[in-house]
């Protein structure tokens, strides 16, 4: 709420913040040697100048250097004099204010500070530096006082970061010294008045503000003072200037005002302050307006118990800003509260009475003319009824559209062969190519554009129809609706058969090509039907007829129809694409050949990622040509068939019976890197759609198989110490084992070995204590491995838990088996040092006998040891093993 008496209304809404370059002058290094010392008395001279103040007013070709010096109209300030170095550090930060970022630049030259020295002076420097003579002579022929140039930088500022702190390269005006060193600078862009910014926006939100800014501002006006290195004085004198001023303005209560004179106050002797004016003048311009608001007390604070104490703390404000020594130093000239309080208030009484003494002059003018008055508002008030009678008669167009109702199937059927004659048109001159626009592809080709084109004016056509009939309105709606499908199929066939004709006298890139033009065009037709329920505004047309059609009808008619159409439309686009794919880029079971089969039978030494480089870079190449020429849709779709023909092919070369160890590792890795090369971080297919039925399918089943407890289950405990590489577990019980013995019970024991065994070649088993006489067995025994972090990560690593049932005489005989994997272990997944232990519970398995092939080709392999050991193993489980 402003203050309407304190101070004259205006429409002159808040300005924007003034924006600010802040420039950190750090140091120079390798500056040139103007003095006869061989050294330079340096300062730099900044200034933000437009670009046509840059280049300089004069017309000469001579190059001029004191740009900054000569030509800048606006703000210049320089840094201090470091005296008799090469290398100054100066550490000074300075802030250049500008308007416009667009053709601003900004301008910092390095000059030396040339003082008039005594000749005898000179003689001295020169006994003690020899080299120095020409820069004599050369000084000799400069006017006194005369600085010399040392270089300059020169940047726009539309072309710099939010922040830059680098080296510059000093360029010279002239080509005499082309190296001139370097300055460090670092650049920031700020402004002023971010904090009135965010007080506007918050005495907006809450009237009367109490001084408290919401969470967001605070911690953004925190980061920015943070980042800005701006002190707490610094920002107590910021909120000063800033809530002084809205207070002229706004509504703000006079206690928030206090704390910032007190650290003013305080902070006065204990830091320099480097905006003494801008300070003078608020505090200065606060007092005026403080007076005139007391001026006017009558009418801005009325005797009442509201008001009373916001003058008595504006007084008090008023007060303490003439007793701080800010005030007193920035304000020189006499000035008493107590006599300016007093004038203020008299002046204002006097005004104030004068106001009310008109108030009561007779009011004649207003007498002499009421006669007129009262005629005007008796013939408005007679205008009103008339009108009103107007409004209630009933237009005679009522039922115009009967009309026109025998004449609107020829209107259709007009719109519908005109339509099919410009499609046609259009397919006829369209050489499959795609469009460009501005130098961005557009992959459909132009019959495209025309159908969508030719389809718009059927939607006006009932946009203008407008029938008000709603049973009827319906039936127009089934008609263009089915004219709409029957364009868009025909459409579809008049397509095929133009690339068909185009492809006779074109070569096999050029074919390709223009098919997948072909599928583009499809895919923007498919989008153009997408968009018709709502060009058409079907929505409408259910709420007009709702009393007379029913839903099913309604579902049936309109959106039956599209989909019918949508669904063709698609079938058609899926056996375009897999055209495209079977001509482009279908892995072929002879190209998988051709990649693998030198490597497997001439370079074994090969490894895996040379192994699939070949392939991998053919699918590259094949999909980028796709992923350019189609559009995402299509290109999404035509990775699906891809990939099954991809697992397809691998797994008919995994079926070579004579292939090697290496040959199955290779297309392992190579089915591992067309999965990622298909998946590609998310962006292509999904995992859901890279596993196929058959494995989908296998998983389900095994889930099934396994998650019940037919041989019983066994409990553990377990966790990993990454600080010890330490493996604990801990093994419980076990439960509802089956009695192997001729006393219908078992004496089981569990045995806990770490697979496979080449990751962990140094770990031996370890057993529990044998538990006589007992299915349900109570063993609560801790075992603890030593293995490392890398081993737990390797693939395949797991823990293998073997229930046994100890026989004296003959071989034990095998209860149950289960895996847990390692990387589901706490602990070794990431996480706490020494996170808390997990208990699990592991249903026990037998092996199916002859139900892997992984252990027929493992047999194959005579000359592996490893692999025949685990061979015989798993065999003799499958011989104990009680499944079928």
């Amino acid at each position: 709420i402003a203050h309407m008496l304190g101070k004259p209304h205006t429409k002159e809404q808040y300005s924007a913040p003034i924006y600010c370059l802040m420039v950190t002058v750090k140091q120079a290094k390798g500056i040139l040697g103007k003095d006869i010392s061989g050294f330079s008395d340096p300062y730099c001279l900044l200034s933000i100048l437009c670009e046509d103040e840059s280049h300089g007013g004069g017309s000469s070709s001579k190059p001029q250097k004191a740009v900054v010096r000569d030509s800048a109209k606006g703000q210049v300030l320089q840094t201090t004099i470091k005296k008799q170095t090469l290398n100054p550090i100066w550490d000074e930060t300075i802030k250049l204010e500008f308007e416009d970022i667009s053709n601003a630049i900004f301008h910092i030259e390095m000059w030396d500070k040339d003082e008039e020295v005594s000749l005898v002076q000179k003689f001295d420097e020169f006994r003690t530096n020899i080299h120095g003579l020409k820069r004599m002579i050369k000084d000799a022929k400069k006017e006194k006082g005369q600085d010399d140039f040392l270089g300059n930088v020169v940047l726009k500022l539309k072309e710099l970061h939010c922040t830059e702190d680098t080296w510059y390269n000093l360029e010279p005006r002239t080509e005499t010294y082309p190296d001139r060193g370097q300055c460090h600078l670092q650049l920031k862009f700020i402004h002023k008045e971010v904090k009135a910014c965010f007080l506007l926006y918050q005495q907006a939100i809450n009237n009367p503000w109490k001084g408290e800014l919401c969470g967001e501002g605070t911690a953004l006006l925190e980061h920015y003072a943070n980042q800005n290195d701006i002190s707490p004085f610094l920002q107590d004198l910021a909120k000063w200037v800033a809530y002084s001023k809205l207070y002229q303005t706004l509504e703000v209560d006079s206690t928030v005002l206090f704390q910032q004179l007190t650290s003013i106050e305080y902070h006065w002797d204990q830091q320099e302050l480097p905006y003494l004016q801008e300070l003078g003048d608020s505090l200065h311009g606060f007092l005026q307006y403080g007076l005139c608001l007391v001026s006017k007390y009558r009418d801005i604070y009325p005797p009442t118990p509201k008001t009373t104490p916001r003058l008595q703390t504006l007084l008090r404000v008023l007060v303490q800003i003439c007793k701080t020594r800010a005030f007193q130093k920035l304000n020189p000239a006499q000035f008493d509260l107590h006599v300016e309080v007093t004038d203020a208030v008299v002046n204002g009484t006097e005004e104030w009475f004068n106001i009310k003494k008109g108030l009561h002059q007779p009011m004649t003018k207003v007498r002499n003319h009421a006669d007129y008055w009262h005629s005007f508002y008796m013939w408005i008030k007679h205008i009103f009824h008339l009108d009103f009678s107007f409004r209630g008669k009933l237009l005679q167009l009522t039922s115009f559209h009967e009309d026109f109702r025998d004449a609107l199937p020829y209107w259709l059927n007009k719109a519908f062969s005109t339509t099919m004659e410009r499609v046609e048109k259009a397919v006829q001159v369209d050489q499959l190519q795609p469009l460009q626009t501005g130098g961005v592809p557009i992959k459909h080709s132009s019959s495209a554009v025309d159908i969508a084109a030719c389809l718009h004016p059927v939607a006006q056509l009932w946009e203008q129809l407008s029938w008000p009939d709603p049973e009827e309105a319906f039936m127009l709606m089934v008609k263009l609706t089915e004219d709409v499908c029957k364009i868009a199929s025909t459409y579809c066939q008049m397509l095929k058969a133009r690339v068909k004709e185009l492809s006779v006298d074109s070569d096999r890139e050029s074919a390709i090509k223009m098919l997948c033009v072909v599928v583009n065009d499809l895919e923007h037709l498919h989008t153009v039907l997408t968009r018709l329920p709502q060009q058409l505004n079907w929505a409408g047309l259910r709420e007009r007829t709702r009393h007379v059609i029913g839903d099913t009808q309604f579902q049936n008619t309109l959106p039956s129809q599209l989909q019918h159409t949508q669904s063709a439309l698609n079938r058609e686009i899926r056996s375009a694409v897999e055209t495209l794919g079977k001509k482009k880029c279908f892995i072929s079971l002879n190209l998988v050949m051709t990649f693998f089969e030198p490597i497997v039978t001439l370079s074994v030494w090969l490894s895996y990622l040379q192994a699939v480089i070949p392939l991998m870079k053919y699918l590259e190449k094949e999909l980028q040509y796709m992923n350019e020429n189609l559009v995402q849709e299509n290109f999404n779709s035509l990775l699906t068939p891809l990939w099954m023909n991809s697992v397809k092919i691998l797994h008919q070369m995994s079926l070579q019976e004579d292939s090697n160890l290496v040959y199955f590792q290779r297309l392992l890795y190579a089915l591992q890197c067309l999965e990622q090369c298909f998946h590609a971080e998310g962006n292509g297919l999904s995992l859901e759609t890279l596993h196929t039925e058959e494995y989908k399918i296998c998983l389900h089943f095994l889930q099934k198989v396994f998650n019940g407890e037919k041989y019983g289950a066994v409990t553990l405990i377990t966790s990993y110490k990454r600080s010890e590489n330490k493996l604990h577990v801990e093994v419980l019980n076990a439960v509802n084992l089956i009695p192997l013995d001729s006393n219908g019970s078992s004496d089981p024991f569990v045995q806990l070995s770490l697979e496979p065994k080449h990751i962990f070649p140094q770990v031996e088993p370890r057993s529990t204590k044998i538990k006589n006489c007992d299915l349900n067995p109570l063993f609560e025994e801790s075992f603890e491995f030593i293995i490392s972090l890398d081993q737990c990560h390797s693939p395949g690593a797991c823990l293998m838990v073997t229930v046994l049932d100890h026989d004296t005489l003959r071989s034990d005989d095998f209860e149950g088996e289960a895996f847990l994997s390692l990387k589901a272990v706490p602990g070794v997944g990431g996480g706490q040092n020494n996170p808390t232990p997990a208990q699990i519970r592991l249903p026990l398995m037998h092996p199916k006998p002859n139900s892997e092939n992984t252990l027929k080709l493992l047999e194959a392999r005579k000359g592996e040891r490893e692999a025949q050991a685990f061979v015989k193993l798993r065999r003799q489980r499958e011989k104990k093993s009680q499944e079928i």
